[in-house]
């Protein structure tokens, strides 16, 4: 965000970067509970909730003040006068936050109630038992852990039996047995008791004789027993398990869709705190009342269904956990448990070996399984499907314009991998619960009287005068803290009063957020602004990848690999961690922080820091002021660094006018560090020491502009180190932040017969170079250079930088011969060969058999990486970053193996 708004200041545009923070409702409330906690203050519910709020508070001026602090030592260029806090306005909130962010929230929830678009309903939401609130999906951890799967049999309703039959892919007859039950496969048995059906695929021929018909759910006390349908969805995966699902609506959002689907009732279990519900009349008149509903004797409301309590007096008031176990002892103890021999593998470690005394003894079917189990992210605890009365956006209304917005084109979203997410998540959109049962936030404005009614207002006094001065309480839940963030567009720039800067910056322009909050922010922020305002919110949407540790895994306090962006700062600079963040900010990639490339991009700070240096004790910014318009130059050396200083302008524009971070970060590390300090400053040595007084009045004039494009250039990725050097040389009537943006052309600059002299002596150099180092020449021996077939060209080149050559490739003399002696490394240059004669210099036989065990073991590697590539398995299996490690250091060897071979 700072780079793009940075560059876009320096060419002169009118530019806003909005700061601020959202109110992080369920965080902020934990955080808080914490502390109190731990000072032994009175609890929340002790305290009260205008006490409370106010503490929150208290606590979250010390957070944004963390967050702001973080920002602005990384350089933010925020317009900090207009920070921003969703919760601003709000009632209780201290001075200091009197903004209007709260009465924008207030206004659209009651102007989209009173469209139709918000309503209050019973639907199955993310429960945290903890919190005692229902959660986002954003909000949920999906972890792998060791479960189980239980199978037990359901009977059939009257002791009726049917023929079950199993056939392999062949359709060969593999088990024909007569049955009295169908057996179904749980990995959560305390849920059986609320069960409202077992459903089996349509084309699943096994069940076929039993569909329609009523089996009894074989937990409780047997005179009570509810019998329940066996029907058929699509949802069932035939070769699953046993093909047969229980239906459990109000506790498993697949279940949900299905009993919807069928008219099958859902009855809840569980309390706030996942306890096995105690209110509610007796298990004894609830389960007669559900079972005359299974026999379509009976037709209950949603609100009827919800007052039945299906648990067992004996199991009312346990931790869901232990009725689990409970449960799983009761069925097996009754014999319903499916069967198997204890040496079945499917039992995991608790299977026998084959050959072990008890091995083909009964045991129940209960098979190790891993399961993908929901957490809460902040609190830890498994988080319950919980069918509960929430309000909720109804989504499928405002949907439309914010999928055509980016279908015809109006938003963009970079990487366009984004897109396919975005239609995605939008074509199947759910309705939003946007209550969330905590006290910090933004209370919904919704008031009830003592019948029930409900009256929705921006003020309790509007709500008293629909009510006609009845007595009401008001809904005690806040709202989801992204149905305020949704606002920030317009919420930030005052609305709803029509200020100047709504007029003058809404719709934005550009929104760079992380791609792992764009259907819970960003298209919410495109519903939102769409439904509110009739207006896209911004034109372009731009998604990072995830800052990920050094071998890309997702930091966590547990691996141990978390890193703190203010170490990072305090041990190797801003400007390091942001070039870093810059150069790998790969379009739809991950972001790997590795602290040894954050200290190599510091050192390239200091590279440049050296080249100023230089240039300062060389005079070159003596009298020297800053201008746009680059120096006449006759030095080919002059001449070639100005064309290629105007080639890294149009590169790095490109790329920031693409999104491409690393592209530009690429290009002016290369340019600084290659180009200019370990070439220019080299070649300017002769010419600033040793050349005629225009000669360097000329390279002193060039230097200090291409300097000085150099900080302009780099200072939106390190602005910290740039402003210091801009203030540090030459005359400047302002500061290097407010600098103009240059706009030089490559083709006003660039000279070919520059360019082709100096891309001849530098690729000499290297390539003189690069053989030394394989060939283990000593770095500081001077050693002589052969040349056969010398190009008009090439002699004309060498003969005006022969210095520069000898100099920087260590090199003795030149000798012209017919042929090579035995023992020569060749180097080939733009059409000329030359030789480096390394006989008596080093072993050539040694150094050669050296090289050929280097490819050998080269080989070996790239063959071993490139065959766990090829392997499906270990692409499919392997953690992700483990595959992409694999991938680049394959890459890596292969490059070596290249330069080897050359």
């Amino acid at each position: 965000q700072d780079i793009l708004v940075r560059w876009h200041r320096m060419q002169g545009h009118d530019t806003l970067w909005q700061p601020g923070t959202d109110h992080a409702g369920i965080a902020t409330q934990m955080v808080t509970e914490r502390e109190m906690a731990k000072q032994g203050a009175p609890s929340r519910r002790e305290m009260g909730r205008d006490a409370f709020t106010l503490r929150v508070w208290e606590q979250k001026k010390n957070s944004r003040g963390t967050i702001i602090g973080q920002l602005k030592r990384l350089g933010a260029s925020a317009d900090w006068s207009r920070e921003a806090f969703t919760m601003s306005g709000a009632p209780n909130a201290p001075a200091g936050e009197e903004g209007n962010f709260h009465d924008a929230v207030i206004k659209v929830f009651v102007d989209l109630y009173a469209k139709g678009f918000i309503y209050r309903g019973k639907r199955l939401v993310n429960w945290d038992p903890h919190f005692e609130t229902a959660i986002s999906d954003l909000e949920v951890e999906n972890i792998e852990t060791d479960g189980a799967m239980w199978h037990f049999k359901y009977p059939l309703a009257g002791g009726a039996t049917y023929e079950y039959v199993e056939k392999d892919a062949e359709g060969t007859v593999t088990l024909r047995e007569t049955r009295d039950y169908i057996s179904i496969a749980t990995t959560r048995p305390e849920t059986m008791l609320g069960d409202g059906a077992v459903a089996v695929h349509p084309s699943d021929e096994r069940y076929a004789p039993i569909v329609g018909m009523l089996c009894e759910i074989p937990v409780g006390p047997k005179e009570h027993r509810r019998l329940i349908p066996i029907i058929t969805d699509e949802y069932p995966d035939a070769s699953f398990g046993s093909g047969a699902v229980k239906i459990t609506g109000a506790h498993d959002f697949n279940d949900y869709g299905v009993a919807k689907r069928n008219g099958i009732p859902c009855y809840r279990l569980m309390d706030t705190r996942a306890q096995m519900r105690a209110d509610g009349p007796s298990y004894s008149e609830s389960a007669t009342i559900a079972g005359e509903v299974a026999r379509g004797e009976r037709t209950l409301s949603e609100a009827e269904t919800d007052t039945l309590n299906l648990v067992p007096e004996h199991l009312r008031g346990l931790d869901r956990m232990e009725a689990r176990a409970r449960v799983v002892s009761e069925i097996t103890a009754e014999g319903l448990a499916v069967m198997t021999m204890a040496a079945d593998p499917r039992l995991g470690k608790a299977a026998l070996k084959p050959d072990a005394e008890g091995a083909d003894a009964p045991a129940a079917l209960v098979e190790a399984k891993k399961i993908m189990q929901p957490f809460g992210d902040r609190s830890k605890v498994v988080i319950e499907p919980m069918l509960t009365d929430q309000w909720f956006v109804d989504t499928a209304r405002i949907v439309g314009p914010a999928l055509d917005a980016v279908k015809s084109g109006k938003v963009k979203i970079i990487p366009e991998s984004g897109e396919k997410t975005y239609y995605h998540w939008l074509e199947n959109i759910e309705p939003w619960c946007i209550s969330r049962q905590l006290w910090w936030g933004h209370q919904i404005p919704v008031w009830y009287d003592a019948d029930g009614n409900s009256y929705c207002a921006s003020t309790e006094a509007e709500a008293q005068a629909l009510a006609g001065g009845k007595a009401l309480t008001r809904d005690p839940d806040v709202l989801d803290t992204w149905f305020s963030s949704g606002l920030w567009p317009i919420g930030t720039l005052g609305w709803p009063e029509q200020t100047p800067e709504l007029a003058k910056y809404f719709p934005t322009s550009v929104l760079i957020t992380g791609a792992d909050i764009l259907f819970f922010w960003v298209a919410r922020m495109m519903m939102m602004q769409l439904a509110v305002v009739d207006q896209v919110p911004f034109h372009t949407v731009y998604l990072h990848g995830l800052v990920r540790d050094a071998k890309g895994k997702k930091m966590s306090k547990s691996l141990g690999n978390v890193i703190d962006p203010l170490e990072i700062i305090d041990e190797y600079g801003a400007d390091a961690l942001r070039f870093t963040n810059a150069a790998m900010a790969s379009l739809g990639g991950v972001l790997k922080l590795d602290t040894q490339r954050i200290a190599g991009y510091r050192n390239f700070g200091t590279k440049l820091w050296n080249a100023c240096r230089f240039a300062e004790m060389n005079g070159v910014w003596e009298g020297h002021s800053t201008h746009a318009t680059p120096p006449k130059a006759t030095a080919t050396v002059n001449r070639w660094i100005m064309g290629e200083t105007a080639r890294v302008r149009e590169a790095v524009d490109t790329a920031l006018a693409d999104y491409r971070y690393n592209d530009a970060a690429d290009a002016l590390y290369k340019f600084i560090w290659g180009k200019v300090c370990d070439w220019y400053v080299e070649f300017s040595k002769p010419l600033l020491m040793d050349g005629a007084e225009a000669e360097r009045a000329e390279t002193r004039a060039v230097m200090a502009w291409v300097l000085d494009q150099c900080m302009i250039l780099l200072h939106p990725m390190m602005p910290f180190i740039t402003e210091e050097l801009w203030a540090a040389t030459g005359t400047r009537a302002k500061m290097l932040v407010h600098a103009d943006w240059p706009t030089l052309a490559a083709a006003d600059l660039a000279e070919p017969d520059a360019d082709r002299e100096m891309g001849w002596v530098t690729g000499l150099i290297d390539e003189v170079r690069s053989t030394r180092a394989q060939m283990h020449v000593p770095a500081g021996l001077h050693v002589p250079l052969a040349v056969t077939e010398f190009s008009p060209e090439a002699r004309a080149a060498w003969a005006r930088n022969e210095v520069l050559i000898k100099r920087l490739a260590r090199i003795e003399s030149l000798t012209e011969v017919s042929e090579f002696p035995k023992g020569t490394a060749t180097i080939a240059a733009d059409g000329t060969t030359f030789g480096l004669p390394l006989a008596g210099i080093i072993d050539v036989a040694e150094e050669r058999a050296r090289l050929e065990k280097s490819l050998e073991k080269l080989a070996k590697e790239i063959g071993g990486m490139e065959g766990r590539l090829k392997n499906p398995k270990f692409v499919e299996s392997a953690p992700e970053e483990v595959v992409e490690e694999t991938r680049e250091l394959a890459a890596q060897k292969s490059e070596e193996a290249a330069i080897l071979k050359a």
